[in-house]
């Protein structure tokens, strides 16, 4: 393996290659999750009319100037039934929370500072103008920006949509990801284990990573470690998805054909090799719009590699605007030896002390111990240098 590149400059490497995806109309009932590719915006006035705050009653501020003072009680307005006419001088309306503010008036008082009876209202103390009236368009005009590319549609996003009466939005394509799995000596869970065979567990971690990170995986399936095999998965899966993900066969032993094969299919090699661990060997391509990531075979290099390259890829064809993982500040519990060449992921449990975030490395942290790691909460970044980082001294963070 050459010289070996850092994390940043991988990651550069990789953005300047990751174009979002074109965009489709998507019903917004469908968006949970989904990356707007358009502004968004809104078909109404919001609210559409002027509505009341709370259970009261609509006057005109005028009539309580002299208060206390008694107004008679002409109707009763409830959400979705608007006054049959406008009010009066000298009159109020019971109204509902939501319900239409009558033509009129200009205020409402609560129910809790006034009373009533026999269709009389007792007005204690003046009700200044606007008290409790939610003016229409108050929250946002009809053609207005709601929400502006790039926004990720949670619960309130799409809340926000919906009540300003937008039923479709423009979304970024979700990015389709085929996964190739490499190794002979490889069982699906579930199967008997033969002598030197181990359970695949990449495929799974792969397709669990990249579905939460708002891509649609597909397990293609375990790849003999042959030439003929390889370059005849790899070729369908080239072809069929926006995004190719292998693991294991991209380092430098005998029955290591990914990067030889792909060579053959005309993928473009960016770089092989970044000084990061776990995840040295990693390798990333490209063929025509294709993005090819080869991962190395050990799961928890393949935990760090997809959070520090494949996922920063997958947000930005997803057109988020900051694509690049999001580092915490924290402080390590305990001292952990630097590694000198190479900046370390350390896969660690995260507790809150008096507001900060404090990590404790989990026991175990070798590239091949994946229940280990699914103990962890986060991956602390630990530098390159010499020495160590001593406990209570501060470090980024990663959370899984």
């Amino acid at each position: 393996m050459g010289t070996l590149i850092s994390v940043a400059a991988a990651q550069r490497l990789v953005l300047e290659r990751a174009k979002p995806l074109e965009a489709e109309r998507v019903p917004i009932e469908r968006t949970a999750g989904r990356v707007l590719a358009e502004p968004a915006a809104a078909a109404v006035d919001l609210p559409p009319f002027a509505s009341s705050a709370m259970d009261g009653y609509a006057l005109r501020s005028t009539d309580t100037a002299q208060a206390p003072v008694t107004l008679p009680v002409v109707a009763r307005i409830l959400a979705g039934g608007p006054a049959a006419a406008p009010l009066g001088a000298g009159e109020a309306m019971a109204i509902a929370t939501g319900g239409t503010v009558p033509e009129g008036a200009d205020a409402v008082v609560q129910i809790e500072l006034v009373e009533e009876a026999d269709g009389s209202l007792s007005v204690s103390a003046p009700v200044a103008a606007g008290a409790n009236v939610r003016d229409r368009g108050g929250d946002v005009r009809a053609g207005e920006t709601v929400l502006e590319p790039g926004a990720v549609l949670g619960p309130a996003q799409v809340g926000a949509l919906a009540a300003a009466g937008v039923a479709e939005v423009r979304c970024t394509k979700r990015p389709r990801v085929g996964i190739l799995v490499t190794g002979s000596e490889l069982r699906q869970p579930g199967e008997e284990l033969g002598p030197g065979q181990i359970y695949e567990s990449n495929g799974l971690l792969l397709a669990t990573a990249l579905q939460l990170a708002g891509a649609v995986p597909a397990q293609l399936g375990i790849v003999a470690d042959t030439e003929e095999e390889h370059r005849r998965t790899m070729e369908r899966a080239l072809l069929g998805f926006d995004m190719l993900v292998t693991t294991g066969g991209a380092s430098v032993g005998p029955h290591d054909l990914v990067r030889k094969v792909q060579a053959e299919l005309r993928v473009e090699e960016v770089f092989w090799g970044v000084a990061v661990k776990p995840g040295k060997p990693v390798a990333f391509g490209v063929r025509r719009d294709h993005l090819v990531f080869n991962l190395p075979g050990n799961p928890v290099s393949v935990l760090a590699t997809f959070e520090l390259l494949v996922k920063p890829a997958i947000n930005a064809l997803l057109g988020l605007p900051r694509p690049l993982p999001s580092f915490r500040p924290g402080r390590l519990a305990a001292a952990v030896r630097r590694n000198p060449d190479r900046d370390e992921l350390v896969r660690s449990t995260v507790a809150e002390e008096e507001g900060e975030a404090v990590l404790t490395p989990v026991s175990g942290q070798e590239s091949h111990m994946i229940v280990r790691a699914g103990r962890a909460a986060a991956l602390a970044w630990i530098p390159a240098g010499e020495g160590e980082v001593a406990a209570g001294e501060p470090v980024r963070f990663l959370l899984l």
